[in-house]
């Protein structure tokens, strides 16, 4: 498959609109509290009958500061003292998930995001790591894919050999900017000294994949300033680039009320810095996985994009598509069986679960028939950027061209501005479609279609 992406600024502003980034299909704007514990219990005791492996994700809430340009769901504290409370619950959880799945069923996966997970004291990561393995069985070293989102600030040679110890292999480490007066705009100082440093230490210790965050659209930023952070990224040669757009949403997000609105790159600055860092990341040899993700073409998701494997969940791209996701702290979500469930977003409301011996379950969604239909098109489309009609068709007994009819008109615009190529058998997004995956995608997302006026999403440019 022609991994590469073509950038047309007329076509990306013609097309510059708000929309879902597919995480989930149906997003979380579908969830209702109609799904609960008991919801999900059911679930659960029916997906044991697939066997299907496990992945876990773990909420680490807590931050010692707050960058300004977060969305995150953070605990921003410096209290240290308030992780134990918090994984004394989250040990509970534990407890009552393992009880939930078959022993048999294996954690192929597993991921701590947040808020900053080394906010933890190295006792706490090795007492976490522990206490899952106590109730969960996990894959050995050669299988799992254990990940870990990383700050440099809170992390050092030590903590990274420790983290190797314990079981991890993947690391994202948060970058951002390089630029001293971008750092300072957003509150995110951090040196490129400390950030090499945990780098190197990964590699030293064989963490097998490494990825860095930037972010474009950031106060102060230019397309010189940021390609300077690029190349110095791109010196050390990480597997993986995430280049994510910076959306400025103050009235969602209240740390982002500080930054002003008037230090901001203008919309044509932001687009001029996405067309510069694709054609370098392009030159250096990265290949465009999609939805501002970047990888080296030996890595493995550049691997199973080729394939036609790849796979998309609540962490991103994965290669591990038929585990059952569960999802483990506050605000986490899971994916068991055919149904996403979200845990509570408050810590207080997280916490009163537990101690009531309850799961924090307290909304979610049970796909129906053709959820799980256009969730299938539409994951095939954003990581693949191909759709082989007759085998959705043979995978779900219907009539491509009659079930999506609506979807198929909406895509003539798309196949007359050269983002798609569409006849019988196939569709597949050209490379001047690839950045506009998203708005491909939404032709057929159904719960779109029955909405009117905004709905909250990012723009997808």
């Amino acid at each position: 498959m022609e991994q590469g992406v073509s950038f047309d600024i007329e076509l990306i502003r013609r097309y510059d609109q708000s929309g879902p980034r597919y995480t989930s299909y149906p997003t979380a704007v579908e969830f209702d509290t109609s799904f609960d514990e008991a919801a999900y219990r059911a679930t659960c005791a029916r997906s044991n009958e697939s066997g299907r492996p496990l992945s876990i994700y773990f909420h680490i809430p807590f931050c010692d500061t707050v960058c300004f340009y977060c969305a995150c769901n953070k605990v921003v504290t410096k209290d240290r003292s308030r992780v134990a409370p918090y994984l004394d619950r989250v040990y509970r959880e534990l407890e009552m998930q393992g009880a939930l799945f078959d022993d048999s069923r294996v954690v192929e996966q597993l991921h701590w995001g947040g808020g900053t997970p080394t906010f933890l004291n190295d006792q706490q990561m090795v007492e976490l790591m522990e206490t899952t393995r106590r109730h969960f069985k996990l894959a050995d070293d050669e299988v799992g894919e254990y990940s870990i989102e990383i700050d440099p600030r809170e992390a050092d040679a030590n903590t990274i050999a420790l983290l190797r110890r314990i079981g991890f292999n993947r690391m994202s480490l948060g970058v951002q900017d390089f630029d001293e007066r971008v750092q300072k705009a957003v509150n995110r100082v951090q040196s490129e000294a400390e950030t090499m440093a945990v780098l190197e230490a990964a590699r030293a210790e064989g963490f097998r994949s490494i990825s860095l965050d930037l972010i474009y659209g950031l106060p102060f930023q230019s397309v010189e300033t940021f390609m300077n952070t690029l190349e110095r990224v791109i010196a050390v040669n990480p597997q993986r680039l995430s280049i994510f757009n910076y959306a400025h949403l103050p009235t969602r997000f209240k740390p982002q009320r500080r930054i002003r609105d008037e230090d901001l790159p203008t919309a044509e600055v932001k687009l001029d810095i996405l067309q510069a860092t694709i054609q370098r990341l392009t030159e250096a040899g990265y290949v465009y996985i999609g939805m501002d993700h970047f990888a080296r073409p030996d890595d493995e998701l550049a691997i199973a994009q080729q394939a036609g494997t790849l796979y998309r969940n609540f962490q991103g791209y994965s290669t591990h598509a038929d585990c059952d996701l569960i999802g483990i702290g506050v605000t986490s979500i899971g994916k068991v069986d055919n149904t996403y469930g979200q845990n509570q977003r408050e810590l207080d409301e997280y916490y009163a679960a537990i101690d009531a011996g309850r799961l924090p379950v307290f909304r979610g969604i049970e796909l129906t028939r053709d959820d799980i239909i256009r969730r299938d098109v539409i994951t095939r489309l954003i990581c693949n950027f191909v759709l082989d009609i007759p085998a959705v068709e043979a995978a779900w007994g219907i009539d491509f061209k009659t079930y999506f009819a609506d979807a198929l008109d909406k895509l003539q615009v798309m196949v007359e501005d050269g983002l798609v190529e569409l006849d019988a058998e196939r569709i597949r997004i050209l490379p001047r479609g690839r950045l506009l995956v998203r708005n491909i995608c939404m032709t057929f997302d159904a719960y779109l279609a029955a909405k009117s006026g905004p709905v909250g999403f990012s723009k997808v440019i």
